[in-house]
Formats: structure tokens, C-alpha cells, sequence
């Protein structure tokens, strides 16, 4: 096993356990299930997005997933007022605050820091007089991450979306905008996180950049569960990332 300060965090977003849940409207996939399997499955902690209009993840699935996490709970949010009060009653150890829009199929791109850095550090304040760990999702982009850092938040979570999308032609020059903006976040004082569009045939550039500290993956580990089960699809995740160190 590599040492503990050479491993990068896996989290794993279960959001689509639910997506399949909330198409049928039914008791099952059981969502105390799927975290307690994430979990022993080697999960570093549970990531979960309760959005706007509650597509997936349910109020009541929060204050569970609070109840029965045993590594560490990041909620993501957006940043309204609504989110903020259910965030500093749930208490979770992490949430990362992310741009939303009730028409998307997923979050399309970064958190805009420059156009609103008011409101989003004040509402990092409030999270972090909670004792919350306040993340940002962004663009790997330097001017948005000395944004990042005005806000007062602990850390970012860089958007690989582009990166995954990307040509082959493409593809370096998306890892060199990842690979500088997490060197930037890091010399700010910044935790280095990054999710989006990640699987297991993308993952260990990613996970080898610098300073990297934690994954957040989700949609393509619930694709494998499918053929191979959610506990070995956490598996081959982890090695994966494991891979790329």
C-alpha cells in the first residue's frame, strides 16, 4: 500500500443511485446501502449534490447520509440562501459550492468567483464559522483561482470537464491549464481537489498532477456498477487513480 501523504483522496459522488430511484419513484436502490458499500468498498468520503430541483438527491437523503457517513460527507451546493441555511443545519464536514442551473444535465462549467466574490465569501464565511471546509468548483484557470483564494475558502475543486472532453490534439494543453492552476491554488494555500467527466481511462493524469489531494467522481463509477457491481467499480476507480501516482 503507498503511504497515506502520496495517496490521493477518492471521493465518490452517489447522486446517480438516486437518478434511478427518483425515475420510478420507488424505495430502492437503497441510499443507506450505497454509502455503506462506497464506504467499504474504500471510498475517502461521500460526495452528494442536492440541487434546486431536487432531481436526485432528496432533503431527507442529506440529513441520513449525515447520520451514517463514517469517513467525511462533501455537499455540494449551490450558492443560494436556501442551500447555505440547510447546510449549517446538517453540518456536513465538506460542501463545495458549484454554479447551477435548473435546465442542465450536469454542471456545465466552473463557478463564476470574479462576478459574484461578494456573495460567495460571505457565504463561504458562514459555512466556515460552522466548521465546514468550504470548496469552490471552478475553471483551471489562475485569475479565477486568486479569486478562489479572495473568498476565504479552504479549498478548489478544479473542473475537468473540458479536459475530458478534449481531442487528442486538445488534450495537453487541457492538462497544462489543470496542471498550472493547481500549482497556483497551491501556492495561495489552497487543498487541490478536481472532478467532472473523469473514468478510469482519464484519470491517472489527473490524479499525477502535483499537489493533487482528492478526486470527486460519480457518474462513471455508477456506469460500471452496472456490469460490475458499485463496490468493484469503486475498486477499479481506486486503482486507477492509484495508477497515475
Amino acid at each position: 500500500m503507498m503511504p497515506a501523504e502520496s495517496r490521493v483522496r477518492l471521493g465518490v459522488n452517489l447522486d446517480h443511485v438516486l437518478t434511478i430511484r427518483q425515475a420510478r419513484g420507488t424505495a430502492y436502490p437503497d441510499w443507506q446501502e450505497a454509502i455503506v458499500a462506497a464506504e467499504r468498498a474504500g471510498a475517502d468520503g461521500i460526495t452528494m449534490h442536492l440541487r434546486e430541483d431536487r432531481r436526485h438527491v432528496q432533503d431527507a437523503d442529506v440529513y441520513l447520509a449525515r447520520r451514517i457517513i463514517q469517513t467525511s460527507m462533501n455537499l455540494e451546493m449551490a450558492a443560494t440562501e436556501e442551500m447555505r441555511d440547510i447546510a449549517l443545519e446538517v453540518v456536513p464536514q465538506h460542501c463545495c459550492i458549484v454554479p447551477e442551473k435548473r435546465m442542465e444535465l450536469t454542471t456545465e462549467g466552473g463557478l463564476d468567483v470574479i462576478g459574484h466574490l461578494a456573495r460567495i465569501k460571505a457565504l463561504a464565511s458562514a459555512l466556515r464559522e460552522a466548521g465546514i471546509v468550504v470548496s469552490l468548483f471552478i475553471e483551471p484557470d489562475d485569475e479565477v483561482v486568486e479569486a478562489a483564494a479572495e473568498t476565504g475558502a479552504d479549498a478548489v475543486e478544479l473542473h475537468t470537464g473540458t479536459y475530458a472532453e478534449a481531442s487528442a490534439d486538445a488534450l495537453e494543453n487541457e492538462l497544462d491549464r489543470i496542471r498550472s492552476a493547481a500549482r497556483k491554488a497551491s501556492s495561495l494555500g489552497l487543498i487541490v481537489n478536481a472532478g467532472h467527466g473523469l473514468h478510469c481511462d482519464n484519470v491517472g493524469a489527473i490524479a499525477g498532477i502535483e499537489n493533487m489531494h482528492e478526486l470527486n467522481i460519480g457518474h462513471s463509477i455508477v456506469a460500471d456498477a452496472l456490469f460490475m457491481g458499485l463496490e468493484q467499480a469503486i475498486r477499479r476507480m481506486r486503482a486507477a487513480i492509484d495508477a497515475g501516482l
